[in-house]
């Protein structure tokens, strides 16, 4: 039998690509590299991204379609190429981030979100370029917290890639999956999906040049923590607790996850949020209405430093809500205890730099 490549195109428009609807000659999708030697064939198919979903059945199925509708005995060798350029390897994602910190909590209610984003904007405020992930993949609260709930992020293409173009506020990047899901229903996905949303929000992203990349984790410990810890070489991470000895516990959990030998990413302190409350009219007055210093006591338990302690008043909630961060205002009670938690942040980060450092850096640190 004589081989042609009639024949093999031929074979090859009986196969439609799932994602238009259209057969593989149709969709432009076989490249001009067919070769054929004797009762062989190879040649490339030709797909939008390096991480189609469709392309191994594809594949496949083109492979079948030869066999079918030409001969059993071809032997079919076929390539795949893409249009855009392949997502860097998770070692060396975000190569323009200086500092990327893991912000967690070991349960829910105690703040971290809301420290989260005080955080990103007290360092702001200090003159550094700060990009912050929402990852709390199923209960996203920072495009509320950032008053940015009708953005809709847009893709450009830059560098051969289409990249998310973050949303910025108050001088930070941001990006969140409430961008791009229904507030009013429910995220109902399994691990595998939510995984790969918050891989797309980190490496499909234009992020840029930035001092500091905060990742706002879901509480708990879940696959996405494993995700970004697989996904980014982490500088440290930030465990957020309240006084009271039920979050004490379960803050205990969280470091325990982090600095385990499988995941071994540094602590880089404690926050205790709702540390006591503080009537607006009454700024010197503290009442500790969760337990006092529960946090405080931890770190000095497990040997990690207390980055700071924030009190509670009526201002930090309404603030949230209105989708302006207490930190905006530094002549605040809140507003300065976040500024102190920020240069905390910041002392702790040089620390771990240098003392990971090469000897000729560290010498001349010193």
């Amino acid at each position: 039998m004589t081989l042609y490549p009639k024949l093999i195109l031929d074979a090859l428009a009986t196969v439609r690509y799932p994602g238009t609807g259209k057969n593989l000659v149709e969709a432009e999708m076989v490249a001009d590299n067919l070769r054929i030697d004797g009762m062989k064939v190879s040649f490339s198919l030709i797909f939008e991204k390096p991480t189609d979903p469709f392309m191994k059945s594809v594949v496949k199925a083109a492979e079948a379609a030869i066999h079918a509708y030409v001969s059993n005995e071809v032997e079919v060798t076929i390539a795949t190429e893409s249009k855009q350029a392949a997502r860097p390897e998770p070692g060396k994602l975000l190569p323009q981030v200086k500092n990327i910190i893991g912000i967690s909590s070991g349960k829910g209610g105690v703040g971290k979100s809301t420290v989260s984003a005080n955080l990103a904007v007290s360092l702001a405020k200090l003159g550094y370029k700060v990009g912050l992930l929402d990852a709390d993949i199923f209960g996203p609260s920072m495009p509320k917290m950032f008053q940015v709930e009708d953005a809709r992020p847009y893709a450009e293409n830059i560098g051969g890639r289409d990249l998310i173009i973050p949303v910025e506020k108050y001088g930070i990047k941001l990006l969140s999956i409430g961008f791009f899901v229904d507030p009013d229903q429910a995220t109902l996905w399994r691990g595998g999906m939510a995984s790969n949303a918050l891989k797309q929000l980190i490496a499909d992203a234009n992020w840029g040049d930035l001092d500091y990349f905060l990742i706002d984790l879901p509480p708990g410990t879940s696959d996405i923590h494993l995700t970004v810890v697989q996904t980014l070489a982490l500088t440290g991470a930030i465990v957020v607790s309240t006084p009271q000895a039920v979050a004490l516990a379960d803050a205990r959990k969280g470091i325990n996850m982090f600095v385990n030998e499988k995941v071994n990413v540094p602590i880089l302190g404690l926050v205790e949020n709702m540390a006591w409350f503080t009537p607006a009219e009454l700024p010197e007055n503290k009442y500790y209405i969760f337990g006092k210093e529960g946090a405080k006591k931890l770190a000095e338990e497990m040997n990690v430093p207390l980055l700071g302690q924030i009190p509670i008043v009526q201002s930090i909630c309404e603030s949230g809500d209105k989708g302006t961060p207490v930190a905006l205002d530094e002549n605040t009670v809140t507003g300065r205890a976040f500024l102190q938690l920020a240069a905390s942040v910041v002392r702790q980060v040089d620390k771990r730099n240098v003392e990971m450092a090469p000897t000729e850096v560290v010498k001349m640190h010193k």
